[in-house]
C-alpha cells in the first residue's frame, strides 16, 4: 500500500469488517477475464470490481457491459469510465457476447450498459440485438437486463423501453439508485421519477415481465426515505429489489456518509418483504446482479 496516497490508505484500512471480502477463486476469475478480453468486451464485474465476482462466476451467472466501457453520464459514485466521448460500437460485440456465454456455460447473464445519450435510440435495439446473439448460441440461457433510463437522443423514454420489453427478458432491472432527496448529487443526469417511469412502462406494455431495482446507501439518506423509496417502487408494482452499501471507488468520488451494518440491512429486508416485494436482496456486499439468477 506504499504507493496509495494517506488519506485514501485511511480509508481502505478503517473499512468495516463486514465489507473485507474475499475476490474468489483466481482460476475462476482468470478463466472468465481471458475469454473476455481476447473479445475485446466487457463485464461491470470487472469494470467495477465487484466483490461478488468470484461467487458469481463459480454459478455460473455473469453481467456484461455493453457499447463499450465509457458512459456519457458523470454519476458521482459509479467507476465506470467516463469524461470523454464513448467509442464508435464494435457491430461484432453481440456475437462476442454470445460466444462468451457459450464458452462460460452460463444459464443466467444480466445485460447492462453505459449510458448512450449520444445514440438515437440510446441503444435500445443494441439490446435486442445482444440478446437475438445469445439465444442463438444459447437457446436456455434466461437474459436479464439492466438498461439506462434511455432518456437521451431521439424519440421516446416509453418507445426505447417498449423495444426492450419486446424481446421478452426474463427480468427487467433498472436502478433508482438513491433516494429523491439525494438523485441530483449521487446521479448526475438521472431523475428520480424518470427512473419510476421506466419501471412502470415495462408493467404497462407487459405485465409478466418481473422488474426489478436497486437502492445503494451509505450517501446520507435515512431510514424513512429509504422505505419511501421502496414504498413508490412497490406503487408501480417493482417486483424484486437489491439494497447494498455505497463503497467509494476512489478518491474523486461522493464520499461514504455511512457504513450500515449487516442487522440494519436485515431489518431494511424484512421491511421491503412486508411491502410485498417478491424477491429481496439486502445486505451490504449486495449489488444490482447478486443472485440474479435465482
Amino acid at each position: 500500500m506504499s504507493n496509495i496516497p494517506p488519506q485514501w490508505r485511511e480509508e481502505i484500512t478503517s473499512l468495516p469488517a463486514w465489507l473485507r471480502r474475499s475476490l474468489g477463486k483466481s482460476s475462476e476469475i482468470s478463466t472468465v477475464q481471458r475469454i473476455i478480453k481476447q473479445r475485446n468486451i466487457h463485464t461491470i464485474c470487472e469494470e467495477g470490481r465487484c466483490p461478488n465476482r468470484g461467487e458469481c462466476y463459480a454459478q455460473g451467472t455473469a453481467t456484461f457491459l455493453l457499447m463499450g466501457p465509457t458512459c456519457t453520464r458523470s454519476c458521482a459514485f459509479c467507476q465506470v469510465d467516463k469524461g470523454h466521448a464513448p467509442m464508435p460500437l464494435d457491430v461484432e460485440e453481440p456475437q462476442k457476447v454470445a460466444e462468451a456465454v457459450q464458452l462460460l456455460n452460463l444459464s443466467y447473464v444480466v445485460l447492462t450498459s453505459v449510458a448512450r445519450d449520444d445514440m438515437q435510440d440510446g441503444g435500445a435495439s443494441w439490446f435486442v440485438r445482444t440478446m437475438t446473439a445469445i439465444r442463438e448460441r444459447n437457446p436456455h440461457t434466461l437474459i436479464e437486463v439492466l438498461t439506462p433510463d434511455f432518456a437521451g437522443g431521439k424519440g421516446s423514454q416509453q418507445e426505447r423501453v417498449a423495444t426492450v420489453v419486446g424481446a421478452k427478458p426474463a427480468c427487467y432491472n433498472h436502478n433508482i439508485e438513491t433516494v429523491r432527496r439525494l438523485q441530483k448529487p449521487v446521479r448526475r443526469g438521472a431523475k428520480y421519477d424518470r427512473s419510476l417511469a421506466v419501471l412502470r412502462y415495462v408493467k404497462e406494455i407487459d405485465r409478466s415481465i418481473p422488474t426489478k431495482s436497486g437502492l445503494m446507501v451509505g450517501h446520507g439518506e435515512t431510514k424513512e426515505e429509504i422505505i419511501e423509496t421502496l414504498a413508490d417502487l412497490r406503487a408501480i408494482d417493482c417486483d424484486r429489489v437489491t439494497i447494498g452499501q455505497y463503497m467509494r471507488p476512489s478518491l474523486e468520488h461522493l464520499l461514504v456518509q455511512k457504513y450500515w451494518t449487516p442487522s440494519e440491512f436485515s431489518e431494511l429486508g424484512e421491511i421491503a418483504q412486508k411491502m410485498g416485494f417478491s424477491q429481496v436482496r439486502s445486505g451490504p456486499l449486495v449489488r444490482s446482479s447478486y443472485h440474479a439468477g435465482e
